[in-house]
């Protein structure tokens, strides 16, 4: 198979990713009071990109997937702003491909892709959200509780799903066939 086919399968993938987690986006378990929700699995799709083709197709899917999300739903305080909760944030969950070849490396490439997201997403509630801190609490701290809350449940509901071994073996089946014919 040649670079062209090659890109081309990575960016049809990629795109069915994207929409995936759109439509998942919207398959809200709880929404919190000032933005973010618990989801079904939507973060997991932009992941598995990573996890199939790399750390630099996963980032990039992520940030296109922040711009949309951006486009659909934008809460603008700043520029910094958005640049920190749509395209960072949900290109951080691209970091999963670095551990595409370790064992576990879905479930451990997932969580740090979580982690980078909820990074971004702390980030932006001390610089731009901390007035929304209770009086006395810290800004950080709140910011890690708020966020960590949703991002968190929907990690561990997304991580026993990917260890049901039905599912585990599917997805394995799955990144090859999205991987034959690689060009290394």
């Amino acid at each position: 198979m040649n670079n062209l086919s090659m890109n081309t399968k990575k960016l049809v993938f990629s795109a069915v990713a994207i929409a995936l987690a759109l439509v998942t986006s919207y398959l809200k378990i709880f929404s919190m009071p000032m933005g973010g929700s618990i989801t079904l699995f939507s973060m997991f799709f932009i992941c598995l990109i990573g996890y199939w083709y790399g750390p630099a197709v996963g980032i990039m899917t992520g940030v296109a997937f922040g711009l949309l999300q951006f486009v659909i739903e934008p809460y603008m305080v700043s520029i910094p702003q958005v640049l920190c909760d749509y395209p960072l944030a949900f290109g951080a969950l691209g970091l999963s491909g670095f551990f595409a070849q370790k064992k576990h490396g879905l479930q451990i490439g997932y969580l740090v892709g979580v982690l980078g997201r909820f990074f971004f997403s702390v980030l932006s509630g001390v610089i731009f959200f901390a007035s929304y801190a209770p009086e006395g609490m810290n800004p950080v701290v709140y910011s890690a509780m708020y966020n960590g809350s949703y991002l968190g449940a929907e990690a561990v509901l997304t991580v026993i799903l990917l260890s049901v071994p039905a599912v585990a073996k599917g997805l394995g089946s799955v990144k090859v066939m999205v991987n034959q014919g690689a060009v290394k």
